[in-house]
């Protein structure tokens, strides 16, 4: 179990000055991760996790926030060495006053283990309107704690507002209901349901393996030749969809069943077990939202920022469950034809629908108009698809 520090509230080390900006209220204060496991304390990488909190200004326009940690380790016997001090900082662009509290978490990787006593200052700056845009100081706060290294592995993960062991556990939920719901639709269409499952499982060992590989090559191709890189790659469910449908098609066609029919009965469970892993990747810290100041915002992390967030990991689980339903209706009726049309019009619409929830992802596009291309490819075929249901 993974728990955090005393809180420690302090007063700003400087009033903040009167510039029509306000600024964040004087509740700074230092946590330092702590890992609740004696098995893992002394357990090598280690690593120390430190979070800053602050409120965010109640109004005024978005500033920059950032926050300098300093660190020296307790209980020297000997002059310090490099690794025996650290300093580094973390810049919050656009922080949105009226968003409530806030949290950056930074990791310290390459230093000594054992005792260390850290000090926290924030900054915050306000951009002229003019094309200089200067920073201007308008508050400082400073608040010191003393910690631990942990395990690096689990500092790596841990955040304000990130559950440990949520992604694993709601993901295998995902796939054990997508599987069963599988096992029913293939029983109610007269296909093999052993077969079907013992395919689908091994489907889904390679699609793990196709969301590292996506990820991967999303982020950067040129870590694709380094195969030890796949052991800390995130996963991405667009390689895992193409790997196991690609998988699991391969292997219909080896054992004699229709690919189309498999398909079909294939896309409700999908899109469920897709709708519950978007849980997973909310409470994970993964594929986060924007930074809001909305009430409809929810509080939750990237496992760097924790602030309120559109929350689109939900809206996205909605949409997946939305889209399941509509398969599930439509196969429980009878058999479509072409076979395989439900499959292909459900992902269609799912993608689409994802499409129209991307901007609202705090991440960076890729390409100006690849959103735009895969929402008309996507469009086009889902009603190509409602066409060919209807005639």
């Amino acid at each position: 179990m993974v728990t955090a520090g005393d809180r420690m509230t302090v007063a700003p080390a400087t009033m903040p000055l009167s510039l029509g900006h306000a600024s964040p209220r004087p509740t700074g204060f230092l946590q330092v991760t702590r890992i609740g496991c004696d098995a893992l304390a002394e357990a090598e990488p280690h690593a120390l996790g430190l979070t800053y909190w602050f409120d965010a200004a109640p109004h005024g326009a978005p500033y920059t926030a950032v926050v300098r940690f300093v660190g020296h380790r307790i209980g020297l016997d000997r002059e310090p060495g490099p690794r025996d001090t650290f300093a580094a900082s973390e810049r919050i662009e656009g922080v949105i006053p009226g968003s409530g509290r806030t949290a950056i978490t930074t990791r310290m990787f390459d230093i000594a283990p054992g005792e260390w006593n850290i000090t926290a200052a924030l900054t915050t700056e306000r951009h002229a309107a003019s094309a200089r845009r200067s920073p201007t100081l308008l508050d400082r706060q400073r608040v010191s704690k003393s910690g631990r290294t942990g395990f690096g592995p689990v500092i790596r993960a841990s955040a304000p507002g990130v559950h440990l062991g949520a992604w694993p556990a709601l993901v295998g939920a995902g796939v054990a209901v997508a599987l069963a719901v599988q096992a029913r639709l293939a029983l109610h269409a007269h296909l093999p349901v052993e077969a079907t499952l013992s395919v689908s499982l091994i489907a889904s060992v390679v699609g793990l393996l196709g969301a590292r590989v996506y990820h991967l090559a999303e982020q950067s191709p040129r870590l694709l030749l380094y195969p030890r890189s796949l052991l800390n790659a995130g996963m991405c469910i667009q390689g895992f969809v193409l790997a196991a449908i690609a998988t699991a098609s391969i292997g219909m066609v080896l054992i004699g069943v229709p690919v189309g029919r498999f398909l079909d009965v294939t896309a409700p469970g999908l899109l469920f077990g897709m709708s519950i892993g978007r849980f997973g990747c909310f409470f994970g810290g993964c594929c986060a939202g924007r930074p809001t100041a909305s009430r409809w915002g929810l509080w939750s992390s990237d496992r760097r920022l924790t602030t309120r967030r559109v929350p689109t990991q939900l809206l996205e689980a909605a949409l997946a469950f939305a889209v399941g339903v509509a398969a599930l209706l439509t196969v429980v009726k009878g058999a479509v034809e072409p076979a395989g049309a439900v499959f292909v019009s459900a992902i269609a619409a799912y993608t689409f629908g994802r499409q129209l929830l991307l901007p609202w992802r705090d991440l960076p596009r890729k390409t100006p108009h690849g959103r735009r291309l895969t929402a008309a490819v996507t469009a086009a075929v889902l009603l190509a698809g409602l066409v060919v249901a209807v005639l």
